[in-house]
């Protein structure tokens, strides 16, 4: 799929004027209120195309408000963006179905935001965030899961001298299948330490040399996949960052995929623990004393989280992300655990039913929308994918309690000379 540039200026006519600031001179609520009735008026959902309407939303800077403006946004506080989400909530605007595009939009934007040329910005942001592009993460691989800066992807500088050739193995890459990009690290200079010597590249999923592969997950799907890279040529105009400081690339997108994964915004009883909730209201004749005080420690639990995930977004409104991301999304995949086995083991025989075991190849993950032996099943992942827990904890107990960190005999070794 292919989409126009991203405007270098926003519009100034039918979504408004550009100048409703505040005496700080940052846009305030009343000033996106109008603007996004501006937005609205010239382009009302009944009338126009889901595409068309989002394309216009990008340019008036109403998809992210705290992104600069001409990408998307107006230099606002990002806590405003919940303004402009109710607005166009209440107008029945279309969205952009973040399900389907979350790693381009909770991994690929910011990371592009950060370290990408103005070039790159204007090319990738827009038809991102619009989800007319498709993006994944080529990040694990067989040898490198948790330690994944071990990583034995290479990339090495094509004759040329304009660009690179990228060969390896890439593995549990969710969305590879219906991805147009996705963001790669590939190691370029294996005589240097594992952490270095790695550089963070955009690659095309179309290009000659790209092979993806489903794998069938314990739910019978497969919604992420394997990547064979062979003879892949990535012109250096794709590099984000410097050659060899991939590595810190990468801290960028991972930090923001654990905020994306655990923290998301939910209403009070929100996700998985309105489902248990509401089965324990429809079900009176299957309660008991034991699953009630489980139910209510595991409601006490999501909401702390939940109220825990607002103050880490308010965090976030002040600058980068931190490893504070990485508790939440400990919490999340605990709770995410036992809340299904908690639903399962109240349903009984009920809660092992299984709508489909056929191989699909679904666009996204659907913890609310499916059967209860669906949500116990898929639960199992959240473990794993986007750092394993065991690893979170070691970032949360150095990074945000401050502990002596774990010895490690392979910090100035070379990576070619590793055992492997």
């Amino acid at each position: 799929m292919k989409a126009g540039p991203a405007t270098e200026a926003e519009p100034t006519t039918e979504t408004g004027p550009t100048t409703e600031t505040t005496e700080t001179g940052s846009l305030d609520a009343d000033g996106l209120r109008r603007r996004t009735a501006g937005l609205l008026a010239a382009h009302p959902p009944a009338d126009t195309a889901p595409l068309d309407f989002l394309r216009a939303r990008f340019d008036a800077g109403l998809a992210w408000v705290h992104f600069p403006r001409g990408l998307g946004g107006l230099d606002a506080p990002r806590a405003l963006q919940a303004v402009v989400e109710a607005e166009l909530e209440a107008a029945g605007a279309p969205d952009n179905d973040p399900r389907r595009i979350g790693i381009g939009l909770g991994m690929a934007a910011p990371t592009i935001l950060r370290f990408g040329t103005d070039e790159q910005k204007k090319r990738f942001l827009r038809p991102l965030w619009t989800g007319e592009e498709v993006w994944c993460q080529l990040f694990s691989e067989p040898g490198a899961g948790s330690d994944l800066a071990a990583l034995a992807t290479r990339a090495v500088r094509d004759e040329e001298g304009t660009g690179w050739v990228v060969d390896g193995q890439k593995v549990w890459t969710s969305g590879a299948h219906q991805a147009r990009w996705a963001i790669l690290i590939a190691r370029t200079d294996p005589r240097l330490p594992k952490h270095r010597g790695i550089t963070y590249f955009v690659c095309d999923m179309t290009d000659p040399g790209v092979e993806v592969r489903p794998l069938r997950q314990i739910t019978g799907e497969a919604e992420f996949n394997e990547v064979f890279l062979t003879g892949v040529r990535i012109p250096d105009a794709h590099r984000l960052g410097e050659v060899g400081e991939g590595w810190k690339v990468a801290q960028t997108t991972l930090m923001n995929e654990r905020v994306a994964i655990g923290g998301a915004r939910l209403p009070r009883e929100g996700g998985m623990i309105g489902v248990a909730a509401q089965a324990w209201r429809r079900r009176p004749e299957a309660r008991t004393h034991d699953l009630h005080q489980r139910l209510l420690r595991l409601w006490v639990d999501a909401e702390v989280a939940r109220l825990t995930g607002e103050r880490l977004r308010q965090q976030l409104a002040k600058g980068e992300p931190g490893p504070e991301g990485s508790g939440m999304k400990l919490a999340f995949a605990r709770l995410a655990q036992q809340i299904s086995g908690w639903e399962v083991e109240f349903l009984a025989e009920d809660g092992l039913g299984y709508d489909d075991w056929t191989l699909r190849r679904p666009e996204g993950v659907d913890f609310t929308g499916r059967q209860a032996g669906y949500r116990y099943l898929r639960a199992k992942g959240n473990s794993i994918e986007g750092g394993t827990s065991e690893v979170l904890l070691n970032i949360v107990a150095e990074r945000v309690l401050g502990l002596p960190p774990e010895p490690r005999t392979d910090k100035d070794v070379a990576w070619k000379d590793l055992p492997r």
